[in-house]
């Protein structure tokens, strides 16, 4: 009788070198220029991402398909999120929310798209956004760029923005502590959000697909009563093509909720002491 082979479903979240870079320190500081299964795909997502509005970047009168999706991308950051929720003022940020919007949606869907190389314990392809360091460093470098921006454009008048008039000094000074916490804790409900979803998402895909390949040798290893296994793969094969369905748009989802806080965290720092 054939032997499953034994899946780990975490280990496709394993970071591990595919080329061997030079290794100094700086101080304290230890530098590994090393190429990672991470880094790969983030330089691979990045190439994509510059290859395709090379080449739809063409301004034809009648776009062709590949300049119609670029701008209705760039449409969907300017008319749905920027200016709704921001007004005019925003727009100088539009380049920063569009490229935040892009990168993480084509390193979600490289993920998606490339989760068989994931299935049956395979280790040839990475999903980026799986990985917690990866979007708390969007989220971090989102928000505290947010947060410097509003101390350049309104000095230490900024800080009234945790200050809720008509509470006395005692509750003032409360709401101000609970403001604050709940400020600070946003680049940690971004990071997890996205993380969250697109761990959780390759962790059914990868148990499902695993059940396809033990249930698969199961059913053809001997005739008898073991070929019935073949009814339990073919539906967990279909529930793989379904979840992968669904994942394609989690991934959009993710990259736009992502881009849509955002966007409403500038709204704070643009339209800061009126209303929009």
């Amino acid at each position: 009788m054939a032997e499953a082979p034994k899946i780990d479903p975490m280990h496709q979240f394993l970071i591990h070198k595919i080329w061997e870079g030079p290794q100094f320190d700086v101080g304290p500081i230890h530098f590994d220029m090393s190429i990672t299964n991470s880094v790969g795909a983030m330089l691979i997502g990045a190439g994509l991402l510059v290859a395709f509005f090379m080449l739809t970047a063409r301004q034809k009168v009648v776009p062709d398909r590949g300049q119609a999706v670029a701008e209705a991308f760039y449409g969907m950051v300017d008319k749905s999120l920027v200016t709704p929720i921001i007004g005019p003022h925003g727009r100088p940020y539009i380049p920063y929310l569009f490229t935040l919007f892009c990168t993480i949606f084509i390193l979600n869907l490289m993920g998606v798209v490339l989760s068989v190389g994931s299935l049956a314990g395979q280790t040839w392809t990475f999903t980026v956004t799986s990985q917690l360091a990866i979007t708390a460093t969007l989220a971090v470098l989102t928000f505290f760029s947010v947060f410097i921006l509003g101390f350049i454009k309104h000095g230490p008048k900024f800080l009234t923005l945790f200050w809720i008039p008509g509470m006395g000094v005692i509750g003032g000074a409360l709401m101000v502590v609970i403001e604050m916490i709940s400020y600070f804790v946003r680049p940690v409900t971004l990071a997890m959000r996205l993380f969250g979803n697109m761990m959780g998402g390759h962790v059914v895909l990868s148990l499902f697909g695993s059940f396809v390949v033990g249930l698969g040798l199961f059913a053809f290893s001997e005739l008898g009563l073991n070929t019935l296994a073949i009814i339990p793969a073919t539906l967990s094969f279909s529930m793989i093509v379904a979840l992968t369905g669904l994942e394609l748009v989690v991934a959009f989802l993710q990259a736009f909720v992502f881009t849509v806080l955002a966007t409403v965290y500038l709204n704070e720092v643009v339209n800061f002491g009126h209303g929009h």
